[in-house]
């Protein structure tokens, strides 16, 4: 069974008409995608925004309709997967790079719902994922060498592309940094500390913005709602 795709569907009986929905990347999102598709063709109306260029040209392939992010000022509710996410749905979101646009969605949504499998879920995060850091060009020198100050003893990796020479360029013309730690600081300090040096953007960690969280594992769906 394809867990992930069981999520899916539990996730797009969510959708009611007229919804405005946002649609984050990855193949959890593109079985949802399908899904979605599946009730439009059946009579359901809604209008969708993603975070995700893969998942907009799957959408056009699909012959649906994208609306630009900036017709909004509120959307009905933003589905996304993640790396991992704790029991109190606080979520790491390091590997697309597009968190920047992800959480701008995240915010806008009167409902933010994380969607994969039991695998995403930990008691706490792992060291293998960076936080990631979408940082200013302008401040590639500056800002490895003041969180050198506050840390020590961890890794700073500038994101490199690999099908040319130089980092990977995000859409919004900046860099991404990531950073592994020793030890994960606490989850509440995160966030306040690194938006605090002038030139990063954003950050990887959703903290304390998801609504809910649809689980498919070998129990079947589970449900989780932050407290």
């Amino acid at each position: 069974m394809n867990f992930k795709q069981e999520a899916a569907r539990k996730a797009s009986t969510l959708v009611k008409n007229n919804y405005v929905v946002g649609l984050g990347a990855g193949s959890t999102m593109a079985s949802l995608a399908e899904f979605l598709k599946e009730r439009m063709e059946n009579g359901l109306s809604i209008r969708l925004v993603t975070s995700s260029y893969s998942t907009m040209m799957l959408l056009q392939e699909y012959k649906i309709p994208v609306m630009p992010i900036a017709s909004f000022k509120k959307i009905d509710i933003y589905f996304d997967g993640c790396d991992q996410f704790d029991q109190n749905l606080n979520a790491l979101k390091s590997g697309g790079g597009i968190h920047m646009m992800e959480k701008l969605l995240a915010s806008m949504a009167k409902q933010f719902i994380l969607v994969g499998d039991e695998t995403k879920l930990v008691d706490k995060f792992d060291l293998k994922y960076p936080l990631v850091l979408e940082i200013l060009p302008q401040a590639v020198t500056f800002i490895p060498h003041k969180i050198g100050q506050l840390f020590r003893g961890i890794k700073m990796i500038m994101r490199m592309n690999d099908k040319r020479d130089g980092p990977v360029i995000t859409g919004n013309g900046n860099y991404l940094l990531d950073v592994y730690f020793k030890t994960w600081p606490e989850l509440p300090g995160i966030n306040p500390l690194f938006k605090s040096i002038p030139g990063i953007v954003e950050t990887s960690l959703f903290y304390e913005m998801a609504y809910k969280a649809i689980i498919a594992g070998e129990k079947g769906i589970t449900v989780l709602k932050r407290c």
